[in-house]
């Protein structure tokens, strides 16, 4: 076997899959069904002004839905939880907390320009960064 990435036991699907792997099919699963969650939508739809067109809740400009990036039409807008799903203080606890955050309700969603949403999932990614080597550290140390 190769050098490569370390992964964990391949205890799920019948020996083909890691826990990772496991939890990402979830996830992903998850992520799909929120295309019919009604809130979503329903956000997504007050946030507009104008065909086409949203305002960020980030920046309180008002976006065009998409936008030409290195040469593609690409998403512009995006409607973000509030409350990140999986919360980068404390990190991943249960899957009914990850539904439940998830599925929200409308006061915790808010449609984001791209600059906007970027930033604040950089934010969150730090501080999950910043907990994760804290952890490290922690577990290093006992």
């Amino acid at each position: 076997m190769g050098a490569g990435r370390p992964s964990g036991e391949k205890n799920r699907c019948g020996g083909r899959w890691t826990q990772a792997r496991f939890n990402s099919f979830i996830k992903s699963g998850l992520r799909g069904l929120t295309r019919r969650w009604a809130p979503i939508n329903d956000v997504d739809k007050a946030a507009t002004t104008k065909r086409g067109f949203r305002m960020c809740a980030g920046c309180n400009r008002e976006v065009p839905v998409t936008e030409v990036r290195d040469g593609k039409r690409q998403k512009n807008t995006f409607v973000d939880h509030i409350k990140a799903i999986v919360d980068p203080e404390t990190g991943f606890t249960t899957w009914d907390d990850v539904v439940e955050r998830m599925f929200c309700e409308a006061d915790n969603l808010q449609v984001l320009c791209y600059e906007c949403h970027t930033e604040k999932s950089n934010e969150e990614r730090a501080i999950a960064k910043e907990r994760r080597q804290r952890e490290k550290e922690n577990n290093n140390n006992d």
